[in-house]
C-alpha cells in the first residue's frame, strides 16, 4: 500500500500548476473569491426579500419548491447541501407562516411530501426577479461574452471537481495500490 501524498505533493491527476503553495493568497485564490461572491450575491438578496420577511433559509428552498411539483425534506436538504435537520427547522417556520405544507405519502408512510401553499407560490413568485437583479448587479460592466465565458469557465470547474472527486477516495474507503 502506498503511502498518501504529503500534503504539498497533489495527486497525479491534478495536472494544472496555476497555485504555487509558497505564494498562495486568499485574494488570489479561486475559492475564496467564489465565497466572496457567493456572500455578497446572498447579503444583496437577503436585504431586498428580508422586506418580505424571508430569510436566505427560507428564500432559497421555497425558490427550489417553487421549480418542481413536490420534494422530501431530504431531497431538498441534498439539492440545497443541508442537513435536514437545519432543513426542518427552516420547513417548520415556513410552515407557520403558511408558505409550505408537508404530507405523507400514500405510498410510503415514512416519506413526508413538501408542497408551495397558494401564499408559498406568490412568496416563491419573488426570488427571481430579486435574483435576476441581484445578479445582473454583480456582472453590471461584464459584457454578454464574458457573462457566457464565465458560465464556461464555471461549468468547467464544476466538471473537473467532479471528476477529482471521482478519482479521490473517500474517507471509508482502502487505497488503491
Amino acid at each position: 500500500m502506498s503511502a498518501p501524498p504529503e500534503p504539498s505533493q497533489a495527486p497525479a491527476f491534478y495536472n494544472a500548476e496555476h497555485y504555487d503553495p509558497s505564494k498562495l493568497v486568499p485574494e488570489n485564490s479561486v475559492g475564496y473569491l467564489m465565497r466572496k461572491v457567493m456572500s455578497s450575491i446572498r447579503t444583496q438578496a437577503d436585504a431586498q426579500l428580508a422586506l418580505h420577511e424571508l430569510t436566505y433559509a427560507q428564500w432559497l428552498p421555497l425558490f427550489k419548491l417553487s421549480l418542481c411539483e413536490t420534494a422530501t425534506v431530504a431531497s431538498l436538504a441534498r439539492d440545497l447541501e443541508t442537513d435536514p435537520a437545519s432543513m426542518t427547522r427552516s420547513l417548520d417556520r415556513m410552515e407557520a407562516k403558511g408558505l409550505v405544507v408537508r404530507e405523507r405519502s400514500t405510498v410510503d408512510r415514512r416519506v413526508v411530501q413538501l408542497k408551495l401553499t397558494a401564499e408559498g407560490q406568490r412568496i416563491a413568485a419573488l426570488v427571481p426577479p430579486v435574483l435576476a437583479d441581484v445578479l445582473n448587479g454583480h456582472l453590471s460592466d461584464f459584457s454578454h461574452d464574458e457573462w457566457q465565458l464565465l458560465l464556461s469557465m464555471l461549468r468547467r470547474m464544476l466538471a473537473n471537481g467532479e471528476a477529482l472527486r471521482q478519482q479521490t477516495p473517500s474517507p471509508t474507503e482502502p487505497a488503491a495500490g
